[in-house]
């Protein structure tokens, strides 16, 4: 029997007009981390997400490590982080020698909010004007928040922690380019703008791609001025190079920026099929006895990145690992979502606060395929084959 062509999880859609930036950046010789697409690159992430600067880097984990890097997380401090999440977002704070504590993540998959509070009233002590964990009696410096697969978290809630608290908050919205609020306090804020500080990734798999990089975002012009400095490799003195300080060389390429330009043009029409998609899938998944397709927040406008799909065992007549065997082995490339971070070998003995729900969420999503240039008719096949799987296990 043939296998059909292989249908993605979420790949890169890029068109051959991209090519004449790529050649005006080998014409010129500006192919490393220098020239024009660079800063056109980030004016125009900037315009998007309404902020007044953004600073371009390698990476989204360098943009994370930097970020932390501006708001002074040391040696000895803790950060908050989400254990349901990529580890990308959690290995900069031990890159800081600080160390993370483990929240659980809420049905939306992203950070539960109510726990978090709960943990500093219950876990912690607030003296001047520093958080202090009973436990290790370390201060904790930040949260670091991520937007799961495009979905908006709960930043009102964040916000006023943040600032009872006074703690750092980043924002990791590298899943979450093009999401914002429709309502509530934060009525048409992007994803990443409303903390101290954002971060957005172009990998490969992500919603626009430079083929690697990222992009930092502040209202605070003096952290995103440190984040460009320490970018650079910390040059006190461009001329003389002078470097007082530990720099990194984390700075965004002008061949990746040149990507980067031609893809935020289009960003919109590709959140327009990912909609259009999702909805396909929903309309259909909803007949499929034991298939719930997770759903994205109503007062928001995500960008619908992925699609999670929660297995009911009982209900659909297999497992989610036994699905994703037999979808992969028929082309259709599904994931199952991250191994839960504080379950990770570096990270086994550090502190988590009771996690539930991200136990439940790992053992029981598969994620479909997703990319921006899905067609219809690859929806309907991945749409008949989980029937088809279906109907075999009755």
């Amino acid at each position: 029997m043939i296998k059909r062509e292989i249908i993605p999880l979420s790949v890169p859609n890029l068109s051959l007009d991209i090519l004449d930036n790529v050649k005006e950046t080998i014409k010129t010789g500006w192919v490393s981390t220098g020239g024009r697409f660079i800063k056109e690159f980030e004016e125009k992430i900037a315009k998007y997400v309404k902020v007044e600067s953004a600073v371009s880097t390698q990476s989204g984990t360098a943009g994370l490590h930097l970020a932390l890097e501006a708001l002074e997380v040391e040696l000895g401090d803790e950060v908050i982080v989400p254990t349901l999440t990529f580890i990308a977002a959690v290995n900069p704070i031990r890159y800081m020698g600080a160390e993370p504590i483990f929240m659980d993540c809420d049905d939306t998959l992203n950070m539960d909010m109510n726990k978090l509070e709960r943990f500093l009233e219950n876990e912690c002590d607030f003296i001047n004007g520093k958080v202090i964990n009973r436990k290790t009696k370390k201060q904790i410096k930040a949260i670091i928040v991520v937007h799961v697969f495009g979905n908006p978290a709960n930043m009102e809630k964040l916000m006023e922690i943040k600032e009872k608290y006074n703690l750092n908050v980043i924002e990791d919205a590298t899943e979450a380019l093009g999401s914002y609020y429709l309502d509530g306090k934060y009525k048409g804020k992007h994803c990443g703008t409303i903390g101290d500080i954002g971060v957005y990734s172009f990998n490969a798999n992500k919603i626009i791609t430079t083929g690697g990089g990222g992009m930092v975002v502040s209202d605070n012009q003096r952290l995103l001025d440190r984040v460009a400095f320490l970018g650079v490799q910390a040059k006190t003195d461009c001329l003389y190079f002078v470097h007082d300080e530990i720099g990194y060389n984390y700075r965004m390429t002008n061949i990746q920026a040149a990507f980067g330009t031609d893809q935020i043009d289009k960003l919109e029409k590709f959140i327009e099929t990912k909609i259009k998609n999702y909805n396909l899938y929903k309309k259909a998944i909803g007949d499929i006895e034991g298939l719930n397709l997770l759903p994205f927040r109503t007062d928001v406008r995500s960008n619908h990145w992925f699609y999670s799909v929660i297995v009911d065992e009982d209900k659909y007549g297999i497992d989610r690992d036994e699905l994703l065997i037999k979808l992969n082995n028929d082309n259709i490339q599904t994931r199952p979502l991250w191994r839960l971070i504080h379950k990770q070998k570096p990270y086994l003995d550090n502190e988590v606060y009771k996690i539930e729900n991200a136990e439940f969420y790992e053992k029981n999503i598969i994620n479909i395929p997703c990319s921006s240039n899905l067609t219809e008719y690859n929806v309907m096949t991945v749409i008949k084959k989980l029937e088809e799987i279906k109907n075999a296990s009755i």
